[in-house]
């Protein structure tokens, strides 16, 4: 019995013990909530001044280990000088550039023309050419009627309305010459309507001839050999002028009006191609220096 009062006893002062400082705890605590709620409504309140920054004083030596604002002034102005420079320089190079560029683009337009002036030359050449291998065959002109008075209608205009029409009556070399040799024995008997009287006449004055050394036989027969020749050498206009010295002229009337279409036809041609042969065409462009050496 005596020892369970003893253990009581020691419980109960340890329990007040125990409470006693729970109590202080609590105390603690509240102290705390309420200081603390207190300052917080204090500053949200305005009640408390404002924290401001340090004294100059202590900030005294910040600038000091910044750099100046003039030094700041000169490294700007060196930067914007240094960005001018290269500017300049990338200005002056694309300047350089675009020379050369539209130095090279004059000599392209340059050689341009100048083989378009080639190909027109050329292309005129080729239609002339090509016209008289068809007037010479005795063939229609077809495509080379419209080329014909395209390249040369207006500046030759009667030439290409002699050729024009030459085509549509062709008269060639082969046909003057099968044509002369029928009437050669008509051109030199004499017209067929010829008196007696001059028959003889003509015979007497063809058996005395004066002439000098020079000159050619006036002699029908010679005429004749003449005349054939000229015309194997496509010289119809001599042939023409042996024709008209023969007694029987008058048979060849067809023959000469043929003859000196033929003459006409060629003289057209020929200045047809002389047209085309004339046609300018631009000088080549002088030699230039590399526009890679232009300066950067």
């Amino acid at each position: 019995m005596q020892d369970y009062g003893v253990n009581r006893g020691t419980d109960l002062r340890a329990a007040r013990a125990s409470g006693g400082r729970g109590l202080r705890a609590i105390l603690a605590i509240t102290l705390l909530v309420i200081v603390g709620g207190g300052g917080w409504y204090a500053w949200h309140a305005h009640w408390l001044p404002p924290v401001t920054d340090p004294a100059p004083s202590e900030t005294a030596s910040a600038p000091a280990s910044s750099p100046s604002a003039a030094t700041v002034a000169l490294v700007a102005q060196g930067n914007l000088q240094g960005n001018l420079i290269a500017t300049n320089a990338a200005l002056a190079d694309a300047t350089a550039r675009l020379t050369a560029l539209q130095q090279r683009l004059a000599e392209l337009n340059q050689q341009a023309a100048a083989a378009s002036g080639q190909a027109t030359r050329a292309e005129a050449l080729l239609v002339a050419l090509a016209t008289r291998r068809a007037i010479e065959r005795g063939q229609p002109l077809g495509y080379l009627d419209t080329a014909l008075r395209l390249r040369f209608g207006e500046s030759q205009r009667q030439a290409v309305e002699q050729v024009t029409a030459a085509a549509q009556k062709p008269v060639t070399i082969g046909a003057l010459t099968e044509e002369f040799i029928a009437l050669e024995p008509r051109l030199v008997s004499g017209p067929a309507n010829e008196s007696t009287l001059d028959w003889l006449g003509r015979q007497v004055g063809s058996m005395f001839i004066i002439r000098h050394d020079d000159k050619p036989s006036p002699a029908p027969a010679s005429r004749i050999a003449r005349a054939r020749a000229a015309l194997a050498g496509q010289r119809v206009d001599m042939a023409i002028s042996e024709v008209d010295g023969l007694p029987g002229k008058d048979a060849a009337t067809d023959w000469l009006a043929h003859a000196r279409d033929w003459v006409k036809t060629q003289n057209a041609l020929a200045q047809i191609e002389s047209a085309a042969l004339a046609i300018p065409t631009p000088t080549p462009p002088p030699p230039t220096a590399d526009p890679s050496a232009s300066p950067r």
